[in-house]
């Protein structure tokens, strides 16, 4: 850099070369960065719980628009769009991660790991924009329900007879529980530190309880698993009062979870590149 700079002194800086032109940096200080970004996720998150619960759950207007923007368990309102864009932005670091493991030739078992975590990630930013494993679960219950489409007594079907809860969720928890199990065993190694560790088991058991929430809010009444039931019984309250902020709760764990997961992406991105991230853009002069 053409000047020194103080840790304490900025936390962002860029710096130009002497002819003004060629090149352009940006020098990004990643000691207090992982923090900021999770400070900023979770004020816009804790603002989405209590917007819904007073624009829309308190009827702060009767504009059914209005109200719908800021709901937190509809799939087309204001949060829905910060996780997809959230959940983007940690598959774009993981993305950095393997390019960087890449670069650096570290061992093939590695890169490959964080290369199908970065995919597993960018799928799931387009799974929550596009309901994905929804549609999905749609498909089987459809296919399964037809009369006369599939044999009496098939796997599918049976699974299906007995199976408690939403029907995606036959389809979609075997393979997110895999890969939720694997980013697990293979960060907890990979992973150096035990602030690390400790925000990949929060993360983990976030999503972890959210998944339990939406496996009880597809349950019927009078399934004994059912614990919303006994929660409106116990404090007298309505059945869309208890479901809607038993959604609320989900979604903002979810959202907490992929938060945290951001910011340990991040920190072991600074950690491999050695405390400061280097943006480069070098352009070419034109020919005079």
């Amino acid at each position: 850099m053409g000047q020194s700079m103080s840790d304490s002194d900025r936390d962002v800086s860029s710096s130009t070369s002497a002819s003004g032109s060629g090149t352009t940096r940006l020098v990004i200080n990643g000691q207090r960065l992982p923090g900021r970004i999770f400070v900023f996720c979770l004020v816009i998150e804790l603002s989405f719980v209590l917007l819904d619960a007073v624009v829309n759950y308190g009827e702060l207007t009767r504009l059914g628009p209005i109200r719908r923007l800021f709901n937190i368990t509809r799939e087309d309102g204001l949060a829905t769009w910060f996780m997809v864009a959230q959940t983007f932005v940690a598959a774009l670091v993981l993305w950095l991660i393997f390019l960087v493991y890449r670069s650096r030739c570290y061992g093939r078992g590695k890169v490959i790991a964080w290369g199908f975590l970065a995919g597993f990630f960018t799928y799931m930013s387009a799974d929550d924009g596009a309901k994905i494993h929804e549609r999905m679960g749609s498909v089987f219950s459809e296919l399964h329900s037809s009369a006369g489409s599939v044999p009496s007594g098939d796997l599918p079907g049976r699974l299906q007879a007995i199976f408690p809860s939403y029907d995606w969720q036959l389809v979609a928890l075997p393979l997110l529980a895999g890969a939720g199990l694997f980013m697990l065993i293979f960060l907890l190694h990979e992973l150096g530190d035990r602030k690390g560790r400790v925000l990949l088991l929060l993360a983990v058991g976030f999503m972890t309880i959210a998944v339990g929430l939406d496996f009880i809010e597809g349950l019927d009444d009078s399934h004994a698993w059912n614990i919303q039931v006994g929660i409106r019984e116990a404090f007298d309250l309505s059945k869309y009062t208890v479901r809607h902020f038993a959604k609320s709760l989900e979604e903002f764990l979810e959202m907490v979870a992929i938060s945290l997961l951001l910011v340990l992406f991040v920190r072991h991105l600074i950690r491999v590149v050695e405390s400061y991230l280097v943006v480069d853009f070098r352009g070419r002069k034109a020919p005079e």
